[in-house]
């Protein structure tokens, strides 16, 4: 584009608007000067085309016309551009699940477990027909207590692993907290016995899992054991009640049933005087965790007392004899890996991830290990000089 001029001195205005339509008239008469020079259009690639996000709507819907699903103008733009630009089946998935249900849509169906720290049952969401578990926490706990119990269920609904059970929601209902998690339909791997090393390893290593990605985001279960140790009909093994037992030990006993097992509990953890006072709760998981692996391989309880034994000998039998090992007809992979989670001193057990990588897990599960590893370290921005 080319710079207005000025006027020349004493020209008029009249004068100068007839001239610079004249000018324009005769540009636009002027052939072009270099017919050759084209912009070429951008190429667009459909592997990299997404959905464009909707404008934000002047009046938002209310929250009530979204779960009731009423239409309106802003529901058939977003039908138009689904229909357009088609969601993936896995963004569709993860939408659908984080859709909230009320607890007026949830139909009791039967109880499916019960301790003292609470009830387990069965319901289904009477639209969908999709079946969940909701947990009824027994008490009625000061308010202090209870709003810290909802911050605390509101980090554990971000918790999204395949070998860990989904938190769905919390509800505040007649005095009683409940919180409706994703349903297991194969129930817990309590008392069960695997002593084919090749599927124990397979076993092993989605329990592992599950748990590095717990202590990754920097959550301590505190009652690892087979009973929170869950399947479903597709052979999927999940942690349970990761959350629940570390709310509650705010307000209980950490000895107590409802928070932490003892007989699955680190020596360090029943006894304070062990390891200068001081307890790492990641540590303990994995002592609980190698614990429970090694009861799978036996088929039994692997201490010389009963795990529903009175808590003085399970005290003596766990603090003051030394750690269970693995018989010796099993492979040197499976009794080091054993011995890598029941270290008397925290500081020398291995850590979720440095278990994945064990021999035990990598020879058995060559092609799942590899996609169960957490990813690596991005490197640095900048080298050293």
């Amino acid at each position: 584009m080319r710079p207005i001029q000025p006027p020349p001195p004493g020209a008029t205005p009249n004068s100068s608007s007839s001239s610079s339509s004249s000018s324009s008239s005769s540009r636009g008469n002027r052939p072009r000067r270099r017919p050759d020079l084209t912009l070429p259009l951008p190429q667009r690639d459909p592997a990299l085309a997404v959905p464009l996000p909707l404008p934000p709507s002047s009046s938002a819907p209310s929250t009530s016309n979204l779960h009731n699903g009423s239409t309106g103008a802003g529901n058939s733009v977003g039908n138009n551009l689904n229909s357009v630009f088609p969601q993936p089946a896995a963004a569709a998935a993860a939408a659908a699940q984080q859709q909230q249900v009320h607890f007026s849509e949830l139909e009791r169906v039967n109880r499916i477990g019960s301790g003292s720290g609470g009830t387990v049952y069965k319901v289904v969401h009477r639209t969908t027909r999709r079946p969940y578990a909701l947990k009824v926490i027994y008490g009625n706990h000061e308010e202090a207590v209870r709003r810290q119990i909802c911050r605390e269920i509101e980090i554990l609904r971000d918790v999204d692993n395949p070998n860990v059970v989904k938190c769905h929601d919390m509800y505040d209902h007649g005095g009683e907290i409940q919180v409706l998690l994703e349903f297991m339909d194969g129930g817990s791997l309590e008392g069960i016995h695997v002593g084919n090393e090749n599927h124990l390893s397979h076993l092993t290593c989605q329990i592992l899992s599950g748990l590095a990605y717990l202590h990754r985001r920097k959550i301590v279960h505190r009652d690892i054991k087979p009973s929170n140790l869950l399947v479903n009909s597709r052979k999927q093994v999940k942690i349970a009640d990761f959350g629940v037992s570390r709310i509650l030990a705010q307000t209980m006993d950490p000895c107590n049933s409802s928070v932490g097992t003892i007989a699955y509990m680190s020596p360090e953890r029943i006894n304070t005087d062990l390891n200068h006072g001081k307890y790492d709760g990641y540590a303990g998981d994995i002592w609980s965790f190698g614990v429970s692996i090694l009861e799978f391989y036996l088929g039994r309880f692997p201490f010389a007392v009963g795990r529903q034994g009175d808590w003085a000998s399970l005290m003596c039998a766990i603090c003051m004899s030394d750690p269970p090992e693995a018989p010796a007809s099993a492979s040197s992979e499976f009794r080091d890996f054993i011995s890598c989670c029941l270290q008397r001193e925290p500081i020398r057990r291995w850590t979720a991830n440095q278990l994945l990588r064990h021999p035990f897990i990598v020879t058995h599960n060559k092609g799942l290990h590899q996609q169960l590893l957490p990813p690596p370290p991005p490197p640095p921005l900048f080298s050293a000089s």
